[in-house]
């Protein structure tokens, strides 16, 4: 159903025929770590997140995982090599 509280017109997966079953029945405005996002939409009443209803949220354990301006890096460790083996292996090759 289409939001009738704070996103006017958005589809909300929380929007019954009773209202906002959502926690306290509204979305809750983005916090700072949103800022620069796509999913960023400017209402009447603030800035909220088209995806999720309490941004705040997703951010306590990091990055969000539907945000659009952090880059996801994937940590490279380098293996550790012994390098008995590795010279066994040198002088194999020869």
């Amino acid at each position: 159903m289409q939001c009738a509280t704070v996103k006017a017109g958005v589809e909300c997966l929380f929007m019954k025929k009773t209202g906002c079953s959502y926690n306290g029945g509204t979305c809750y405005m983005i916090v700072e770590s949103c800022e620069g996002c796509t999913r960023v939409i400017e209402f009447e009443a603030g800035k909220y997140c088209t995806s999720f209803p309490y941004p705040a949220q997703k951010w306590q354990k990091g990055a969000c995982p539907m945000s659009s301006h952090v880059k996801k890096g994937q940590k490279v460790e380098e293996q550790k090599i012994n390098p008995l083996k590795a010279s066994k292996r040198n002088a194999g090759k020869k």
